[in-house]
């Protein structure tokens, strides 16, 4: 049989928890992808998956062989890419992303990544959850805020800036506020999941940290709604950066006390460690990290 084939369909029917989707990523049928696992066990003479209803759970041993089958699956990589050395990637990679820094700074690097590499197939998964690279079924991942404990290396590639912006028809209705304590006065929208306490924080121009009182009207569980109702003039919220700075320029949304900072997002590319990537996904990896820490450089310049 060939065995680095059934491993690479063993990895990802492992990442992606049933043979079901896995066929999807690898562009098989599912009873092909069961009739591979159910040959390489009979190979290793040991059952790798427990089978239940929806999912499927590792055995010791199969905890053990996709550990080993990582590894092997990215050094047979790396040695093909070494000894055959071409501009031109293949197969699929899966990256996951939140949704405002997704679509608006990772889109035009994964634009020029497919440029470069034009046989590379993409997949985007938009989500605002943290996505590990190695247990969650995805090659990279694009992660806002500070990381937890995980079996990934986090590359830092900067701050994404968030603004608290106002339409100029809401601030000629309603007035600018002139003060952090005015904000309570005014409508406030905001993406779900933020700002959970009613208070908005706000670094002063003496670098004090506010936690500063806000009425929320309006919550949405993603960034475009928020940006219509802020363009429509309904209320005063906070946006990142790479998702209004356009609206700004042409002076459809202000700045609003912009004199107080609302804290930044640390910015991270996760992707798995250096004994299980393989050399596409690293070679990706490297092209993204460096695209998007340039993007993040002229957005706070």
């Amino acid at each position: 049989m060939d065995l680095l084939t059934a491993m690479r369909i063993f990895i990802r029917v492992v990442e992606r928890g049933n043979m079901s989707a896995a066929a999807r990523d690898l562009g098989i049928g599912q009873p092909a992808v069961s009739e591979r696992i159910e040959r390489l066990e009979a190979h290793l003479g040991t059952r790798l998956l427990r089978r239940h209803t929806r999912r499927m759970s590792l055995t010791s041993a199969g905890t053990l062989f996709y550990e080993r089958s990582k590894s092997a699956v990215a050094a047979a990589e790396h040695a093909l890419a070494i000894v055959n050395p071409t501009n031109s990637l293949h197969g699929t990679l899966r990256i996951a992303a939140p949704y405002g820094a997704g679509e608006a700074l990772l889109m035009p690097a994964l634009i020029k990544l497919q440029a470069e590499y034009p046989d590379l197939q993409i997949e985007l998964i938009l989500n605002d959850l943290v996505t590990d690279p190695v247990t969650e079924g995805v090659d990279i991942s694009l992660r806002l805020g500070e990381m937890g404990e995980g079996y990934y290396i986090a590359r830092q590639l900067g701050r994404v800036g968030r603004l608290l912006v106002a339409s100029p028809a809401y601030l000629h209705r309603h007035g600018s506020p002139g003060s952090p304590a005015e904000l309570v006065r005014h409508a406030f929208a905001r993406v779900a999941g933020l700002f959970m306490n009613n208070h908005v924080a706000l670094i002063a121009p003496d670098k004090s940290l506010l936690s500063v009182p806000v009425k929320i009207t309006f919550s949405t569980s993603h960034w475009r709604p928020l940006h219509t109702v802020l363009l429509a003039g309904s209320a005063i919220g906070v946006l990142q950066s790479p998702v209004c700075r356009q609206d700004i320029a042409q002076g459809n949304l202000v700045p609003v006390l912009p004199d107080y900072v609302v804290p930044p997002f640390n910015a991270y590319l996760l992707y798995p460690p250096a004994n299980i990537i393989s050399a596409e996904t690293r070679i990706c990896a490297a092209f993204l990290e460096n695209e998007l820490r340039a993007s993040l450089a002229d957005l706070a310049a």
